[in-house]
């Protein structure tokens, strides 16, 4: 299974990070670009017309930009940038800007780029004087380059008076986005195909993007995308709606997929994340850092009501998990740990990484929720992918359509009323062949039935579970329950599940956990 390479656009000290498998990128799929040298008309048809032609027709990579282009190192790359004062729109004084990424290093394949304005597209065409080039980079050998890598949006996000980054889609089908106060971590994708299977992973890419230009007033930007691979083609329409203090940024996304061929396993709404070590799984990491990750664990919220929270881990062989989900609520990879000193790190602020929680729109009947854990050794990797699997089988001939919308940000977007798991700690147990685990819940809005004692429920696959107690945390308000797992010194995994209750009354979310030895 391969890892993927870091996306982040701004991390670690503030360097550039590619958005992809960087692995696998020469065997990235990708089409011939879509010019549009003349003006032409605009609907909401248009992509989606587009992507189902080119169902129809065989697969074809796109080229990729001269070698001197991908010959750039890490940081001649870096070396480049574009000249904020050449965004567009930014003359206009509108609320969003255009910003655009250098084709080279490892982006070696372009993009070709559009604006709709008044129902008529506009090309938006590859120049080298929108960018500055630092002192490490021989501008003139950079020739021949046909399109960009990729844009960014940007908009009043933290104050009135800076356009800060709001979203970028940068590499295959990767994007990302901030809500008010976050640095970027996790990043969603277009579409994930065969996911951890032996077969191997195929990586669709979004070919063409066409950016509606809002008006004076907008609180919101359209942008259309075509998707394209071996397997299966798409349009996609994103608009994307900043945060403010009160909600995450919003995205709703609608595709429609054309598939050239059957497709073994389709991941619908694909998020990506980084996990390394944290309190549930210190790993042996010689760090000062005593966490380090983009997000901690998966959220799920079943159509029944039950919310369930798995903790991320970072294993010693690849792990997959399947959470059998028909039609749910929501689904996501959150960061719950929001404290600087869980992480002491001044310069990634993990605490600062936004959550992602994918909400769909319509019944998107059964199916399962996956969770994909890659054994890493560095941050610089994802190694987290969480996507929803379809029950029914993907066909050529047959378009799937599909709507959800992606909330990015600190705080949850639904009303929560169950107490939400805080941490988990894993110990050696009092005796041998156990293992002990202290789980620490918040507050439930959910009062306990007068008079009865709160307990924590724990059901293992395997093994007994032993002195399973649950206390008030005076310091929190929350709670906080413990037992030890009597494993007998099993050599196989087994899953735990744990919630709160009082009497009759479910006070928390259900904990999912997966006990690795």
């Amino acid at each position: 299974m391969r890892i993927l390479q870091r996306p982040l656009y701004r991390g670690r000290r503030g360097v550039h990070r590619p958005l992809f498998f960087a692995r696998c990128l020469l065997l990235i799929p990708l089409v011939a670009a879509l010019g549009a040298a003349a003006p032409a008309p605009f609907s909401a048809e248009t992509v989606r017309e587009e992507a189902r032609a080119l169902a129809q027709r065989p697969f074809t990579p796109r080229k990729t930009v001269p070698d001197t282009f991908a010959k750039l190192t890490y940081d001649q790359y870096r070396d480049i940038r574009f000249r904020p004062e050449r965004a567009v729109w930014r003359s206009e004084q509108l609320p969003f800007q255009v910003q655009f990424f250098h084709p080279g290093f490892y982006f070696r394949e372009t993009v070709p780029l559009h604006v709709v304005e008044n129902g008529r597209v506009r090309a938006l065409p590859f120049s080298s004087d929108l960018f500055s080039y630092g002192r490490l980079v021989d501008a003139a050998k950079l020739r021949g380059a046909d399109g960009f890598a990729g844009f960014r949006l940007n908009c009043a996000l933290n104050r009135p008076d800076v356009f800060d980054e709001l979203v970028v889609f940068l590499g295959a089908s990767y994007f990302r986005a901030l809500g008010k106060g976050n640095v970027y971590g996790l990043s969603a994708r277009g579409l994930a195909i065969d996911t951890a299977l032996p077969s191997g992973e195929e990586f669709p890419a979004f070919t063409g993007f066409w950016i509606e230009k809002p008006a004076t007033n907008a609180d919101r930007v359209v942008v259309h995308a075509l998707l394209d691979s071996r397997s299966i083609t798409g349009a996609y329409r994103f608009v994307i709606v900043p945060g403010t203090d009160q909600t995450p940024t919003r995205m709703d996304v609608e595709a429609s997929l054309f598939p050239r061929k059957a497709v073994k396993q389709l991941g619908l709404a694909p998020l990506t994340s980084m996990y390394l070590f944290g309190e549930n799984d210190p790993g042996a990491f010689d760090d000062f850092r005593p966490e380090v990750h983009d997000s901690d664990g998966l959220f799920l919220w079943l159509r029944n009501g039950e919310q369930l929270f798995r903790p991320l881990q970072n294993p010693r062989t690849l792990n997959v998990s399947s959470f059998q989900a028909d039609s749910p609520r929501a689904f996501g990879l959150e960061q719950r740990d929001r404290h600087l000193s869980s992480y002491e790190d001044l310069e990634a602020h993990y605490e600062r990484r936004p959550s992602l929680w994918v909400e769909p729109i319509g019944e998107w009947g059964p199916g399962a929720v996956q969770l994909v854990e890659i054994p890493s050794d560095e941050e610089i990797h994802d190694n987290i992918v969480a996507a929803w699997i379809p029950q029914t089988p993907v066909e050529p001939g047959r378009e799937l359509r599909i709507a959800y919308r992606l909330h990015w940000g600190s705080t949850p977007p639904f009303a929560i009323t169950a107490a939400r798991v805080l941490s988990t700690r894993t110990a050696k147990g009092s005796a041998k062949g156990q293992r002990r685990f202290v789980l620490d819940f918040s507050a439930s809005q959910t009062a306990p039935e007068p008079g009865a004692p709160v307990e924590v429920v724990v059901s293992t696959s395997a093994g007994r579970i032993l002195h399973a107690t649950a206390q008030k945390n005076e310091t929190t308000g929350g709670w906080r329950a413990s037992f030890e797992l009597l494993h007998g010194n099993t050599s196989s995994p087994i899953e735990l599940r744990a919630f709160l209750r009082s009497g009759s009354t479910t006070l928390s979310e259900t904990w999912s956990y997966l006990w690795i030895p």
